[in-house]
């Protein structure tokens, strides 16, 4: 799991690898060809780039990723803050590196034009972590600048490691910060950009881990950053002589009269996240509807209650999208006496805010998945708390799992560390994706997988999800669930591949 570190532990960090013999010049190679490899992932197409970039190692990273760039196919544009001769030795290196490389390749005359439809980001390399205090001149006009190219176009901004103006220890934001689209951070997340406040400036985050620094990381940290090099390693590959049974007998409690779509959301999601063997339970009324509207891999059974799910076979039970509240007593018993992992999102959740302390009776491990709004009703004092003081309340008093939804979703569990998930994109905010979530949770823990890393991996899934819908046709105004649920199978391919 990646710590989350302040700007001290990473310096000192860095300070080790150098006095034992690692060469700066190859961390800011490795940084750079990471940061480009982050970029064509992200981006839509191949375009344009404009490099905003200071004088220090923050900027040399960023000429590095220009060099990547330009020989994947992009045109560059540079905005330097500083005259050339302020640089840092390596900077100017690298500015020399890369127009050498244009000049290779007869490319100075398309330097400054920009394309049309093509893509078009910019790169914020203008300070790092080692800068503190009010944004001063001329950094100031170049964050501003920044700021205003992203407003008035349709330019995605990538910062180097953080945003230029926001505190890497705190989070707090100077008035022009840069507002970035997504925040590649270089081999450790800053505990700042996990702040709640700094979530508007971060955008999506990607944490680059560079290997000479991994492998001198500090251990036992409180809170860590779920990537896919590490969520993987809880997810392998299945046997040749898998079947069924072993993917997990799945039982869905969910949808009522009006609300048949969460029923089918979650049951889809949860077809196309692996499990072995999905019972849809659904009251009598709208059985019809349902069985008729569901894939047929999905087995729809009519219930008059929904203890009926006591006696059946399963490995692991999702209750709550779309259910209403006219069974809170059924729901509350299930909720308590089901042996078997639970999975609690929506109506169940909001039924268990009567009587939270039935989490203590339960007697099997339970996962809750709520949003804001759900999570103040479950605790009252959350609405006065931060999301990560939310998280360290329920943990310390119960033992049960909580996926804390929002912008930067938070994982944790008794005795583990607090996950933060970075995929995801504002396209998400619409009805419908946490019965999705919920759906693709169950299969994973149908498959085996303890709540917590059911919960992190599938976060992480959904999120994914979204971000190749918006690369492969749909915009943020278009994403819709079913949207996602079709590129899940996508997701689970660049889980497997470890990208960013």
């Amino acid at each position: 799991m990646p710590e989350i570190l302040f700007c001290e532990e990473m310096k000192a960090l860095e300070e080790r690898a150098f006095s034992e013999g690692v060469d700066a010049e190859e961390l800011m190679e490795e940084a750079g060809r990471k940061i480009a490899g982050a970029v064509q992932q992200f981006a839509r197409r191949t375009g344009k780039c404009v490099v905003f970039f200071g004088k220090g190692h923050n900027g040399g990273d960023a000429l590095v990723a220009a060099r990547h760039l330009t020989r994947a196919g992009w045109t560059l544009e540079f905005k330097p803050a500083f005259p050339e001769d302020t640089w840092a030795p390596l900077t100017q290196k690298k500015w020399a590196e890369v127009q050498a490389l244009l000049a290779e390749r007869e490319n100075r005359d398309f330097v400054h034009r920009w394309f049309g439809p093509a893509a078009t980001v910019i790169l914020d390399g203008l300070l790092g972590i080692g800068a503190g205090g009010a944004l001063r001149e001329p950094i100031r006009a170049a964050t501003q600048e920044i700021n205003q190219l992203r407003a008035t176009s349709e330019a995605l901004v990538f910062a180097i490691d953080l945003p230029t103006g926001l505190d890497a220890n705190s989070g707090a934001a100077d008035p022009d910060t840069v507002v970035a689209d997504y925040t590649l951070t270089i081999g450790f997340p800053k505990r700042g950009l996990l702040a709640d406040a700094a979530t508007h400036f971060v955008g999506r985050l990607a944490v680059l881990p560079l290997a000479e620094l991994t492998q001198r990381a500090p251990k036992n940290a409180t809170d860590s950053v779920a990537t896919p090099d590490e969520l993987r390693r809880q997810f392998p590959r299945r046997n040749f002589d898998t079947h069924k049974g072993q993917c997990g007998r799945v039982v869905i409690i969910a949808g009522s009269r009006g609300f048949v779509g969460a029923a089918l959301m979650s049951a889809e999601a949860c077809l196309h996240a692996g499990a072995g063997l999905i019972t849809l339970f659904v009251t009598e009324d709208i059985y019809a509807i349902v069985a008729g509207a569901v894939s047929p891999e999905i087995m729809v059974k009519p219930v008059e209650s929904y203890m009926e799910a006591l006696k059946f076979k399963a490995d692991v039970i999702a209750i709550g999208p779309g259910i209403g509240t006219a069974r809170a007593n059924e729901v509350r018993q299930l909720i308590e006496r089901v042996p078997q992992p639970m999975i609690l999102d929506a109506d169940a959740l909001n039924i268990l805010a009567g009587s939270v302390h039935s989490l203590g009776r339960c007697v099997g491990p339970r996962l809750l998945t709520p949003h804001p709004g759900e999570m103040e009703r479950i605790d009252p004092y959350a609405a006065d708390r931060g999301r990560r003081e939310t998280m360290e309340a329920f943990t310390a008093r119960w033992t049960h799992v909580l996926l804390l939804k929002g912008a930067r979703t938070l994982i944790g569990q008794q005795g583990q560390p607090v996950s933060y998930n970075t995929t995801g994109s504002p396209g998400m905010a619409t009805g419908g994706m946490g019965d999705v979530l919920t759906g693709v949770c169950a299969a994973l823990a149908g498959q085996g997988l303890p709540l917590y890393d059911a919960a992190r991996i599938g976060a992480w899934v959904c999120g994914r999800a979204a971000e190749i819908a918006l690369v492969t046709g749909h915009s943020e105004e278009s994403l819709s669930p079913t949207a996602l649920i079709e590129q899940l199978g996508r997701a689970f391919d660049d889980l497997r591949a470890g990208c960013w």
